[in-house]
C-alpha cells in the first residue's frame, strides 16, 4: 500500500527506489497476488462453509462495494483536478491525467464510467480486480471438477491476453485498451489464490531453487533499471527485445517468473510462518493490509494533492518527505479508523 501511493505521487522522487525501478514485477504484483491469497481465506472458505449459492452473493457483494468505491475516487480525484487548476508548467491538473474529454462531455462518458468502457488509466486497477473477482466462482467450480482444470482455465485465458484476444475498451472514441488486462493478471491472482488453497502445494525448500531464485533476482537488474540502460545501449537494447515479456498490460511471462522468485526468496527470509515478522512496525503494516480497499481508495485520492502540494512547495528534498511521510500517516491512521468503525462501536 505505501508503495503503490508512492508510484501514484507524480514526479515523486522517492518512486525512484521503489521495486519496480529493479525488477520486472512491482507493487502491483504483491497486491494482486497477495488479493488471491486473501480471497482463498475469506470466499474459499465460505464457499467450503455454505455452499456455492453463498459464495456468488458474497463475490457479487464484493464486487458491488469495489465498483462503487472505482466510481467515488474517480469522482472525488476529478473534482480535486478542477479545484486545483493550473501547474506551473501552464499544463492543467484536469489535462495531466486526460480527463479533458470527461470535462467536456461528461453526460456521454458518465454513462463509459458506469459500464466500464470509459477507464482512464489512473483509475484502472479496481476494474481489473472486479472482472477477475467474477471469474473467481468459475474457478472453484473447475476445482470441484479436477484439481488441474482451473491451471488450464488460467493459462489458456492469459495465451488469449498475449495473443490480444481479450482486450476490453478504455475509449469510446480510440481503441485504447485497459491498462490491466484482467484475463492476463488472473493468472497470478488464481496462483496465489490456489497456492493458499493448497493446490497445487507450494514448494519447500530447496537450496538449488534458492541459488535460482537469487540469480533470477540478480540478473533482472541490469534490463529493469534506467541506471544500467544508460551506462551501456546493449541493456537499453535487450530491454526494448523482450518488452512484450515484460509487458505490464498484458503480465508478460518474465514479470511471472520475477516476482515467483521474488515470493520464493520472501517466504524464506520471513521464517516459518512469518516468525521473524515481528514489532511494532509490522503489527502496524497488518492493519494497513487487513483494511486494503479503504487505504487504496485512500491512497489513490491523496496521492494527487500530495502531487499538487509539492509542484507548489518546489520539490525539494524536504517538502518530497513531509509529503510522503504525510501520505503514510494518512494510510495508517485511515486503516485504523476504519478498523475502529468495523467493530461498531455505538453499539457497545
Amino acid at each position: 500500500m505505501l508503495i503503490i501511493l508512492l508510484a501514484h505521487i507524480p514526479d515523486d522522487g522517492w518512486a525512484l527506489w521503489i521495486p519496480a525501478r529493479f525488477g520486472f514485477s512491482d507493487a502491483t504484483e504483491m497486491f494482486v497476488f497477495q488479493s488471491g491469497m486473501a480471497s482463498a481465506i475469506a470466499f474459499g472458505s465460505t464457499y467450503d462453509r455454505n455452499g456455492a449459492i453463498a459464495l456468488i452473493a458474497r463475490v457479487a457483494q464484493r464486487i458491488w462495494q469495489i465498483f462503487w468505491a472505482h466510481i467515488i475516487v474517480f469522482i472525488v480525484v476529478a473534482a480535486i483536478m478542477v479545484v486545483a487548476g493550473t501547474r506551473y508548467d501552464g499544463v492543467t491538473y484536469v489535462d495531466s491525467l486526460n480527463l479533458v474529454p470527461f470535462m467536456k462531455d461528461p453526460g456521454h462518458l458518465l454513462v463509459g464510467l458506469l459500464t466500464l468502457t470509459y477507464v482512464p488509466n489512473y483509475f484502472d486497477i479496481l476494474p481489473m480486480y472486479i472482472v477477475i473477482l467474477a471469474l473467481m466462482p468459475v474457478m472453484i467450480f473447475a476445482s470441484n471438477l479436477h484439481h488441474a482444470l482451473p491451471i488450464f482455465l488460467m493459462t489458456v485465458l492469459w495465451l488469449a491476453t498475449q495473443f490480444g484476444l481479450t482486450h476490453l475498451p478504455a475509449e469510446p472514441w480510440s481503441d485504447r485498451p485497459w491498462f490491466f488486462d484482467p484475463f492476463g493478471w488472473q493468472f497470478l491472482f488464481f496462483t496465489g489464490f490456489f497456492l493458499m488453497r493448497g493446490h497445487p502445494s507450494a514448494p519447500g525448500y530447496d537450496r538449488r531453487l534458492m541459488v535460482l531464485a537469487v540469480v533470477a533476482v540478480i540478473a533482472t537488474v541490469p534490463f529493469a533499471w534506467v541506471r544500467f540502460q544508460e551506462v551501456h545501449p546493449f541493456f537499453e537494447m535487450a530491454a526494448a527485445r523482450i518488452a512484450p515479456l515484460t509487458d505490464k498490460s498484458d503480465f508478460g511471462i518474465l514479470r511471472f517468473v520475477h516476482f515467483m522468485a521474488l515470493c520464493y526468496i520472501a517466504v524464506r527470509a520471513v521464517g516459518k510462518n512469518g516468525a521473524r515478522l515481528r514489532g511494532p512496525v509490522v503489527r502496524i503494516l497488518t492493519v494497513v493490509g487487513q483494511q486494503s480497499l479503504a487505504v487504496f481508495i485512500t491512497g489513490m485520492v491523496i496521492a494527487q494533492p500530495i502531487g499538487i502540494a509539492l509542484d507548489h512547495a518546489g520539490r525539494t528534498t524536504g517538502a518530497e518527505v513531509v509529503g510522503n511521510l504525510f501520505g503514510f500517516a494518512t494510510l495508517i491512521g485511515t486503516a485504523y479508523l476504519v478498523r475502529w468503525f468495523k467493530t461498531s462501536p455505538w453499539k457497545s
